[in-house]
């Protein structure tokens, strides 16, 4: 409750009158990457690193936004909100665009807000973001959203403020995440089923290679344009197959010198990675932690192989996590060409782990390793007021 007590204090001493206080968690993707915009399956969990806000109607009709973090205000007229150029406060004012655009009228309201995720981790603190306002919004304006609903909103904020093209999965894991659980997510029915994760038997730790390529974007938009390029050609053959979520890895094999060899290596890659979340899935339900980290090494050859997504860092930090004792898998989680690997290590090991992997980071790269454990969480939530002693 650290974190809540100086954001509220900041708050009181910011605007002088009493906020709603929301904690937004970010989250790991366990198994399922680049398969969400290929309608296919995710297994994603909100974690303990989370951003903390706290929110209160201010009977103005202005706006008044806080970063704890980076110390900086902004302020906008609540009936002039449009896309500005402070990055930071788009994802909050894409948020109260959402809620306008549904006809709610949002009165001046006073946020401050800071948190406990990393940045460029991949733990999407810019999801939490968006999903922490949004839950506060409709909670003191009454709206009575449902969590869905609210969770497509935080995306079209992502969209239309900050112009990055995500996936749902983010935002439903900020949101709909519980406590020992992960969740798979069907992208295309959304539909959604929970599995335990007993994190007594294995730890989640993430291993930041310090990296961010700047391929990433460029890149992700290309690995997109591929698969739907994959899709074009297989419905040539199988019409009623939407997209890569349809496909069979006998359809893809079958018509693999049409898909020439880089599309057809991504296609097998997004056929392959669903069926390893299912079978993931059915590992968890068994209690078969080895059979789960299996899933993790296939994914990751996966995205270094064929969907070639992976780097040198990324590359390194998996292939010690394979050498370290008391691990059961490891993968790079997110779009790629950086960001972090995560590893599910038994709890006795984690710290040898840990200074195994710092070790074989600086042996072979020259580079220092930052490191977080994770425990699994419920999703976005209210939190007790925060009373000053």
């Amino acid at each position: 409750m650290l974190l809540a007590s100086a954001i509220a204090a900041s708050f009181r001493q910011n605007f002088q009158h009493e906020p709603l206080l929301v904690r937004a968690p970010g989250r790991v993707n366990l198994i399922g990457e680049h398969t969400d915009y290929n309608a296919g399956y995710v297994l994603p969990a909100a974690v303990d690193k989370e951003i903390c806000f706290a929110v209160g109607l201010n009977q103005t009709d202005t706006i008044r936004l806080v970063a704890h973090d980076l110390q900086k205000t902004f302020s906008v007229a609540a009936a002039n909100v449009q896309r500005s150029n402070t990055p930071w406060a788009n994802y909050l004012l894409g948020v109260v665009a959402q809620f306008q655009k549904r006809g709610v009228d949002v009165p001046g309201f006073d946020c401050v807000f800071g948190g406990t995720i990393p940045m460029g981790a991949g733990m999407s603190s810019s999801a939490a973001v968006e999903c922490g306002l949004a839950f506060a919004l409709n909670t003191l304006l009454h709206t009575h959203l449902d969590r869905m609903t609210l969770a497509h909103m935080a995306q079209k904020a992502e969209h239309e403020f900050a112009l990055v093209q995500c996936g749902l999965m983010d935002q439903f894991a900020s949101l709909f995440g519980q406590d020992g659980q992960v969740v798979r997510l069907d992208c295309r029915s959304l539909d959604y089923e929970y599995f335990p994760f007993d994190t007594r038997a294995a730890q989640v730790v993430l291993c930041n290679s310090g990296v961010k390529h700047s391929l990433a974007s460029s890149e992700y938009n290309t690995r997109r344009q591929e698969c739907e390029q994959g899709v074009a050609v297989l419905r040539e053959h199988y019409p009623q197959l939407q997209s890569l979520r349809d496909a069979t890895l006998a359809h893809v094999q079958t018509h693999r010198a049409a898909l020439g060899d880089v599309v057809y290596r991504r296609c097998r890659y997004v056929v392959d990675e669903n069926l390893r979340v299912e079978a993931a899935c059915q590992h968890l339900l068994a209690g078969d932690l080895r059979a789960f980290g299996q899933q993790m090494y296939a994914s990751h050859a996966g995205l270094r192989d064929d969907y070639q997504v992976s780097c040198r860092e990324l590359d390194v930090l998996v292939a010690a996590a394979q050498q370290a004792p008391g691990v059961f898998g490891a993968r790079m989680m997110g779009g790629g060409f950086g960001g972090c690997t995560i590893n599910l290590v038994a709890p006795d090991q984690v710290e040898q782990f840990i200074a195994h992997q710092t070790a074989a980071y600086q042996q072979q790269l020259g580079l220092p390793l930052e490191t977080y454990t994770a425990t699994i969480v419920a999703g976005v939530s209210a939190l007790e007021p925060v009373v000053e002693s």
